[in-house]
């Protein structure tokens, strides 16, 4: 004999459907990501440079990469098969904000040395500066290479507060 099927009754879901607005700010607003893989991607044909490691937060290794040509190019490919996981641990550490993470990346990598990523992050000052001096004479551009990310997640979060 069959028993008739009990209904089923709505259990709450395994994880907080509503957490506060400041637990995570882990993931950009409104699913949006924060670094892409086809801009990953296309860093990556400069990669063995590091172009993809920095921005992907990873300027130690983009350093190594730069003055060892991606470890004698090897690394370089190696890291065809990683860029889908830097890409998920970057955006995870991102925090989300009224500033793109990806539009800081591209402003700095091709005009960079014009200030123009520090005038969209609204450091108008040393913005003027590097424009006047080159990107303080690539020094500048090489420090805002290392600390980007950190940039960008300092502005948005004095942004929420």
């Amino acid at each position: 004999m069959v028993t008739p099927a009990t209904p089923r009754t709505a259990t709450a879901p395994p994880y907080d459907a509503n957490p506060p607005h400041d637990a995570d700010l882990s993931h950009a607003e409104g699913g949006e990501q924060s670094h892409y893989l086809i801009v990953g991607y296309a860093l990556w044909v400069f990669g063995f440079l590091g172009s993809h490691r920095f921005y992907y937060g990873k300027p130690i290794t983009g350093t190594i990469w730069f003055f060892t040509l991606g470890l004698l190019f090897i690394g370089w490919i190696i890291d065809l098969f990683l860029i889908p996981s830097m890409q998920d641990e970057a955006s995870n550490d991102a925090v989300p904000g009224p500033l793109n993470h990806t539009i800081a990346w591209l402003l700095l990598t091709f005009l960079g040395v014009l200030g123009v990523h520090r005038f969209y992050m609204g450091k108008w000052i040393t913005g003027i500066i590097y424009f006047l001096t080159i990107g303080l004479f690539g020094v500048g551009v090489i420090y805002d290479f290392w600390t980007l990310n950190e940039q960008v997640n300092e502005s948005n979060l004095s942004h929420l507060h």
